[in-house]
């Protein structure tokens, strides 16, 4: 069998079919461009965004010969449902497969159930968060994750980004004038493709397509300190999350090897210069691993680090797989370490750990589909 290769790639051998690329792909400025008059364009992101069309045929109100030129020359959706595990909490991890049979995974996150009354007329919708993959595997190596373990192997293309939301909103019925919270934190590190990224954070907030403000999308990074800056110098109005995990940096060379790179002096720089919401707070990520990283002498370091930043703290419970030889922290110390940022008046949270009864670690169900 050929293999088969995605139309924008250059890669692929003499003889082999291209894949037509996914109209995901194209912002509504872009599109006005591409299919005058500029109306048509509205009306696409209509139909794919808020109508949650599955083909160009369904698109009613345009013509038969731009239904026809599109179907001709695009895609809607580059991927699709191979699986998903859905956890006694409500959170789904699901596990999509590209137009050239790699994998990536995704997560819907419930945070909070849907509230009604006693006539059972909704009083609240239920809010969610969806965890969006960036890249087919990773570069940065970190020690504690699973998606290290493939390697990396390329970005995702902006259509690819946006298409983990669109297919869990339309899998969940999720209606499309319904937010959800976006956070970059899936597979790959988002500002290793931060052209992608980025456009992928335009068109997610465009108000005719799935209309998620810039403000709802956090983008999670290992910390690569002159993309931090790049990425604040592009002024999109995204909150920023930061993979710290370590206090020095011997401990997180040893979990995060790019720390090498990209020491925390230089990642505390670079958070300093970027724009923050004056309602919002920079998050930093802390995964907490026993024996490892749990001790008070940590959050003491952590508290000098984060001095003159308005920060958030929120510890992770390390969630083990098979084959890690870390493990999961005792409660006991994580609301010690908790307790001891707070009353030196860091804010800080523990994550409610979701998916544990799941594949809850990141790349543990590609991992599993990858060797059976």
């Amino acid at each position: 069998m050929k293999k088969r290769c995605i139309g924008w790639s250059n890669t692929c051998e003499k003889g082999y079919p291209i894949l037509k690329p996914t109209i995901l792909d194209f912002t509504q400025e872009e599109l006005e461009t591409l299919f005058p008059p500029r109306f048509r364009a509205k009306q696409i992101y209509n139909w794919i965004y808020q109508q949650h069309v599955d083909t160009f045929d369904a698109m009613e109100n345009l013509p038969k010969s731009l239904r026809r030129e599109l179907a001709d020359r695009y895609t809607i959706s580059p991927l699709q449902i191979v699986q998903k595990q859905e956890s006694s909490d409500g959170s789904i991890k699901y596990l999509f497969r590209l137009e050239d049979g790699h994998t990536v995974e995704s997560v819907l996150l419930k945070m909070k159930e849907a509230e009604y009354d006693e006539e059972g007329e909704l009083l609240h919708h239920a809010k969610y968060t969806v965890c969006v993959s960036s890249q087919v595997g990773c570069k940065v190596g970190c020690a504690f994750c699973l998606t290290a373990k493939g390697g990396f192997i390329r970005n995702l293309s902006v259509g690819e980004i946006v298409g983990q939301v669109l297919e869990i909103k339309k899998d969940n019925a999720i209606a499309s004038n319904r937010r959800v919270n976006i956070v970059y934190m899936g597979m790959g590190e988002p500002l290793d493709n931060l052209d992608n990224l980025a456009k992928a954070i335009r068109v997610f907030a465009n108000e005719n397509g799935l209309s998620i403000s810039p403000k709802r999308q956090t983008v999670s990074t290992s910390g690569i300190s002159s993309k931090i800056k790049k990425l604040g110098e592009m002024e999109l109005g995204v909150q920023l999350a930061i993979s710290l995990h370590a206090v020095d940096d011997a401990l997180r060379e040893r979990l995060i090897p790019m720390n090498r790179a990209y020491n925390i002096a230089s990642i505390i720089d670079a958070v300093k210069s970027f724009p923050v919401n004056t309602r919002k707070r920079v998050m930093f990520e802390y995964l907490v691993i026993k024996n490892v990283n749990d001790d008070i002498e940590s959050a003491k370091k952590l508290i000098r680090l984060l001095e003159g930043i308005k920060s958030k703290v929120n510890l992770i419970y390390f969630n083990p797989y098979p084959g890690t030889t870390f493990e999961r922290p005792e409660p006991e110390r994580m609301r010690a370490f908790q307790e001891y940022l707070l009353k030196r008046g860091v804010l800080c949270t523990i994550r409610e750990s979701k998916g544990i009864d799941i594949s809850a670690a990141c790349g543990q169900l590609r991992e599993q589909e990858l060797t059976t």
